[in-house]
C-alpha cells in the first residue's frame, strides 16, 4: 500500500484551486493529470532578470526588472501598435510597446504618472529602448514577485508559462519531506540535497546538483526493480528446453546462406541459457541488418523441439506482421505451426487462435502487447522473445513472463546498439550477446549529407531511379514529440509533391495515425513494387524489410537522433549491391547536429554511432534526443546515465544483498517510499514470488 505521506502527490491536478476541466484537459496535453507529475515537469532552462536601476545599464537583448513612469501614450490601431513612453529614475527610459491593444489595455496597467515595475527583453530601434509586450508590469509594492531567475516550462497551446509557473508553485506546497534512500557516503560525496530541497532548486533554478540528484533517484528506483524482476525470475524454477538440433539443422539447410561467427556465437550462448533449469534473461544486440531475427527463430525452434511454446513481442503491428512473415519464409517446409496476435484480430478469427494457443496446436505466436493480455492462455510457454524492449514496461514485461507454468526463458533484442551505461539503465544485470558482425556480401550504404537547397535534385535522383525500375522511401521531417498531426501533415503535404512530380500511381504514404489495414495495405502495394516511393513518417523506423528498395531520403535530418538516423537508413541496402542514403539538413544547424551528420556520413557501425551519440547529445539539445533507445524518464538524460548509471546499480545491490534489502535494511521504508514515488511498486510483489 502507499505510503500516507505520498498520497497528496498523487492527488488530481484538479484539486489545485482554479483548475477545472479546460485547464486539466490543457495540462493533460503535457502529461500533467496529478501534482506529482506538475512537480516533475522541470524547467527547460532559466530566464535571469537582472534588476537595474535604468535602462542605460541593461544590455542590448538582456532581460531586466526596472521601475518605470508612463509618461504618455500613442494609442495604436489596426496593425499600428500601441506605444507607451516611459521614463525611470535617471531621467531616461524605453517605449513599451504592445501590439492588438484591444480597449486600451495597456493604458489600464500604465497609469500616467504612476510608478510600475517592468520586467522584459530590451531592445534598440532607431537609438530607442523599447521593450515588447512586457513579460511584468506590477505595482512597487509587489516588484518582490518577479523572480530575477525565472524558469521556463514546455507549454501546450492556450498555457502560459506565468500560469503553469503558478500552478508548479502551488503543487510544490504540497511536496512533503521524504526518508532518505540514497547511500549516506555518495551523497555526502556528491553535495547533494534532500530530495523536496532538490525539488525545490530545480524550479528555483538554482545550480546546487539538484537534476543530477533527482536523475539518480529515477535510476535507482529503475535498478532496485531490475533486480528485484531478476531475482524473482530466477527464483522460479523454470525448466531446461533441450532438443535434437533436427529442427536448427533444417533451419541451416534451409537459409539460402550460412551463419556469420558472432551469429554462431550468439546461438551458442542462447542455447546453453535455454539448457538450464534456471530461466535465462539475455539481451541479444545486433546492428540493423545484422540478422537478430535468425538467430531468435533458432531459439524458439529449440523451444519447439522441446515440446514448449515461444511467444515473440513486437512493439507495432507493421513490424509484427513483418516479423511473422519473415519467420513463414525461413520455416518453409517444417512442420511448426505459427500464428499473429494484435488488436485487429477479433471475432472468430480471434476465438480460433486463443482456443489452438491453450491447446498447443500453435508452437510460435507473434505478436503486440495483446499477446499479455488476461484472456490470452498459453499451453505450454517457455521462451519469450521482446523485440525492441524499450517501448514495453516493466509491469507488462513481468505480466508475460508469468503466463508460463513455470518462468519461461527471457530473450530481449535491440537493433538500435547502446552504451553499455545505456544498457545498465533499460536492462538491468541481463546477460548479453552481441552480433556485432555483418553477413558476408551485404555492401554499407553510401550516405551523402545534402543541402534542403538542392531538393529539386534529389527528386531527379529518384525519378531517375524509378525509371531503372527502383524503390525508394522518403521519410519527412519530425516534429516537436507532442505534434504528432505535425508530422503526419508534413508527409501528406510532401507525399501530394511528389505525386506531382513523378506521377501519382507511384507514389504511397504511411503514417502512425493510420489505420492497420490500410498501412498494411500501403506497405504490401511497396514491397510488391506497385508503389515505387513511401512517403513516411517514422513508423518505418525498425522492421520493416523490402530488399529491393536502394534509396533512403531523409528531410531536416538534423532534428533526428543518430540512433534514429542509423535505424531508417538501415531499411536500404538490404538486397545487394549499391544503396544510397540522403540526409536532407537546413541551411542553419547546431554545431552539435553538424557532428552528428558528418558521423553518419562515415561509418555505417552502430556501436560505434551509439558510443558517439552519447558523447554528443548534451541536455541544451533537444532537437534529436527522441532516441529509439531511449528509456522513458523523467528527469535523467543520457549525460546522466553513463555517469550514474553505475554507481544505482552498485547501490541497489548494495541495498538489496548486503543490507538484507527490504526485509532488514534501515533503508528499507525509504526504499518502499522511493518505489512508490516513481510506480515501481508492482516490483514489491516480487518479494514473496518464487
Amino acid at each position: 500500500m502507499r505510503p500516507d505521506l505520498l498520497n497528496p502527490l498523487f492527488a488530481s491536478v484538479q484539486s489545485i484551486d482554479g483548475v477545472g476541466p479546460r485547464l486539466a484537459k490543457q495540462l493533460g496535453k503535457l502529461g500533467i493529470e496529478r501534482l506529482l507529475d506538475l512537480v516533475y515537469h522541470l524547467p527547460a532552462y532559466a530566464v535571469p532578470r537582472r534588476r537595474v536601476a535604468e535602462i542605460a545599464d541593461a544590455a542590448e537583448g538582456e532581460t531586466v526588472t526596472v521601475a518605470l513612469t508612463a509618461q504618455r501614450v500613442q494609442q495604436g490601431s489596426g496593425r499600428r501598435p500601441t506605444r507607451i513612453m516611459t521614463t525611470d529614475s535617471g531621467g531616461g527610459g524605453a517605449a513599451l510597446v504592445f501590439f492588438h491593444d484591444r480597449g486600451g489595455y495597456a493604458a489600464r496597467q500604465l497609469p500616467i504618472g504612476e510608478a510600475r515595475i517592468v520586467s522584459g527583453k530590451v531592445e534598440r530601434y532607431g537609438g530607442e529602448a523599447q521593450i515588447v509586450h512586457p513579460d511584468y508590469i506590477v505595482a512597487p509594492s509587489s516588484g518582490d514577485d518577479i523572480p530575477d531567475r525565472e524558469p521556463v516550462y514546455g507549454l501546450t497551446e492556450g498555457l502560459t508559462n506565468k500560469r503553469l509557473r503558478q500552478l508548479v508553485r502551488t503543487a510544490l506546497e504540497s511536496v512533503p519531506d521524504l526518508p532518505e534512500w540514497i547511500e549516506g557516503s555518495m551523497r555526502r560525496r556528491e553535495g547533494w540535497a534532500a530530495w523536496r530541497q532538490s525539488l525545490l532548486d530545480m524550479h528555483d533554478c538554482t545550480d546546487t546538483g539538484a537534476r543530477e540528484r533527482l536523475a539518480y533517484d529515477e535510476l535507482l528506483a529503475n535498478q532496485v526493480t531490475m533486480l528485484l524482476i531478476r531475482e524473482s525470475s530466477r527464483r522460479r524454477r523454470g525448466r531446461p528446453l533441450n532438443g535434437d538440433g533436427a529442427l536448427l539443422e533444417r533451419l541451416r539447410s534451409a537459409l539460402p546462406y550460412r551463419f556469420t561467427g558472432a551469429q554462431e556465437r550468439s546461438i551458442a550462448e542462447i542455447l546453453g541459457d535455454l539448457g538450464a533449469e534456471r530461466p535465462m534473461l539475455r539481451l541479444l544486440q545486433g546492428d540493423v541488418g545484422s540478422g537478430k531475427t535468425a538467430v531468435a527463430l533458432a531459439a524458439m525452434l529449440r523451444a519447439v523441439e522441446a515440446g514448449a511454446q515461444a511467444a515473440l513481442l513486437a512493439p507495432t503491428e507493421i513490424l509484427a506482421r513483418q516479423h511473422l512473415a519473415s519467420l513463414d519464409e525461413m520455416l518453409f517446409g517444417m512442420n511448426v505451426r505459427t500464428a499473429i496476435l494484435t488488436g485487429r484480430e477479433t471475432g472468430a478469427a480471434r476465438s480460433r487462435t486463443l482456443a489452438e494457443l491453450a491447446s498447443g496446436a500453435i508452437d510460435i505466436l507473434v505478436g503486440t502487447h495483446a499477446i499479455f493480455q488476461d484472456a490470452v492462455t498459453y499451453h505450454d510457454l517457455g521462451l519469450v522473445i521482446i523485440d525492441e524492449q524499450h517501448r514495453f514496461g516493466v509491469n507488462q514485461r513481468k505480466m508475460l513472463t508469468e503466463k508460463g507454468r513455470r518462468a519461461p526463458h527471457v530473450l530481449v533484442m535491440t537493433a538500435t546498439p547502446i552504451p553499455r551505461s545505456l544498457t545498465l539503465t533499460q536492462f538491468g544485470e541481463m546477460d548479453e550477446s552481441r552480433i556485432d558482425e555483418m553477413p558476408p556480401g551485404r555492401e554499407p550504404v553510401e550516405t551523402l549529407v545534402l543541402s534542403r537547397e538542392r531538393l529539386e535534385e534529389v527528386v531527379g535522383s529518384v525519378s531517375r531511379l524509378l525509371e531503372s525500375g527502383g524503390r525508394a522511401y522518403w521519410v519527412c521531417p519530425l516534429v516537436e514529440e507532442s505534434e504528432a498531426e505535425g508530422d503526419v501533415a508534413a508527409a501528406e503535404t510532401r507525399a501530394e509533391i511528389l505525386k506531382k512530380a513523378l506521377g501519382a500511381e507511384r507514389v504511397g504514404l504511411v503514417h502512425g495515425r493510420m489505420k492497420g489495414e490500410e498501412k498494411d495495405r500501403v506497405m504490401a502495394a511497396f514491397a510488391a513494387g506497385r508503389l515505387q516511393v513511401l512517403v513516411a513518417t517514422t513508423v518505418i523506423e525498425v522492421g520493416v524489410n523490402v530488399p529491393e528498395a536502394t534509396l533512403m531520403v531523409v528531410e531536416q535530418a538534423e532534428r533526428f537522433g543518430l540512433a534514429q538516423l542509423h535505424q531508417l537508413r538501415g531499411r536500404v541496402g538490404r538486397g545487394g549491391g549499391r544503396s544510397v542514403c540522403m540526409l536532407l539538413r537546413s541551411a542553419e544547424i547546431s554545431e552539435t547536429a553538424r557532428e552528428r551528420l558528418k558521423l553518419m556520413r562515415s561509418t555505417n557501425d552502430g556501436f560505434a554511432i551509439a558510443d558517439r551519440d552519447l558523447e554528443l547529445r548534451g541536455g541544451g539539445e533537444i532537437l534529436g534526443t527522441r532516441q529509439s533507445g531511449e528509456a522513458g524518464y523523467r528527469v535523467a538524460r543520457p549525460e546522466d546515465t553513463a555517469r550514474l548509471a553505475e554507481p544505482a546499480r552498485d547501490d541497489a545491490r548494495l541495498f538489496l544483498e548486503q543490507e538484507g534489502g527490504f526485509e532488514g535494511s534501515k533503508r528499507a521504508d525509504a526504499m518502499r517510499t522511493l518505489l512508490y514515488l516513481f510506480e515501481r511498486d508492482s516490483a514489491l510483489g516480487l518479494l514473496k514470488a518464487g
